[in-house]
Order: structure tokens, then C-alpha cells, then sequence
């Protein structure tokens, strides 16, 4: 099954380490989707939440659409996400654990419906990130001396 990624979070997965990964839908209006369509949606700044039991998007931001008339959406504020309450428990249960926190990964199309794919995730320290780069360059310096090694 295709999606179409809308906006992708490319910071979450240097900043954060993931743990798992969860899938909800989101309560927007039509001038929203429209912008969103038209790639003006930032996830950069946003998190998610619980408020009064329920689970939040805040501080994501979808630019004005471009042919919208003089009623449109303010482009920053709280939305909320529909998860079961099934999933809703576990989350709940699962973010109590100190340093845990929720990351939004991407947003997309799944068959005409905007989607927001979101991680529990543990802040990575300086040293770790380090760690990764490190890691990153040289699985590149192995692949390119077993290319080199083929030729």
C-alpha cells in the first residue's frame, strides 16, 4: 500500500532514539489538508501530548492555502489525534516512564485520509549522536571499499 509522505520530522531520528511507533489520524479542517497537499506543513518544533485524557499534535504548524478566500485556519495550534482507547491506555501507561517522551515522525496520505506517524522516543545525549555518526561513517567507508574491492 502506497502513502504519500506529506511532511517528514528528518531531526527526530538524530535527536531521539526511538523505541515504537504508532499511527493516528488527525482532526484537521479543509483549508488544512489543502496546505498540507501543497507541502506547507513543519513538524520540526512539534510534540505530542495528553491533555484532559485525550492526545494533542501541538506546535505544528500548515502554512495558509494558496487559494483559500478570506476564511482560513490559524496555522499554529493544538490538534488532536485519534487513536483507540485501546492505544490511548498504553500510551498513557507507557510515557510515564521518566525521559519518555512522544515525536511526530511524518505526515501522510493513507486512502484520501491525513495520517501522523508518531514514535515514543528517549532524548539521545551529546556523546550518543557522536556515537552514531561515527557508526554511520563507517558502515559508508565499508561499503565503499567492498564496492571498490567488486570493480
Amino acid at each position: 500500500m502506497s502513502h504519500k509522505i506529506l511532511v517528514t520530522n528528518r531531526k527526530a531520528r538524530h535527536e531521539f532514539q526511538l523505541m515504537e511507533r504508532f499511527e493516528a489520524g488527525i482532526v484537521l479542517i479543509g483549508s488544512e489538508v489543502k496546505a498540507l497537499r501543497e507541502g506547507k506543513g513543519n513538524v520540526k518544533e512539534a510534540y505530542v501530548r495528553f491533555s484532559r485524557g485525550e492526545l494533542y499534535l501541538v506546535g505544528m504548524h500548515i502554512g495558509e492555502y494558496s487559494h483559500s478566500g478570506y476564511t482560513s485556519h490559524t496555522p499554529v495550534h493544538d490538534r488532536k489525534l485519534l487513536l483507540t482507547r485501546r492505544e490511548l491506555k498504553k500510551l498513557t501507561r507507557l510515557t510515564l516512564e521518566k525521559g519518555v517522551t512522544m515525536v511526530p515522525l511524518s505526515v501522510y496520505l493513507k486512502r484520501g485520509w491525513v495520517k501522523l506517524e508518531f514514535a515514543l522516543a528517549r532524548g539521545k545525549k551529546q556523546w550518543d549522536k557522536r556515537q552514531d555518526i561515527k557508526q554511520r561513517e563507517s558502515d559508508r567507508e565499508t561499503k565503499r571499499a567492498l564496492k571498490q574491492a567488486i570493480r
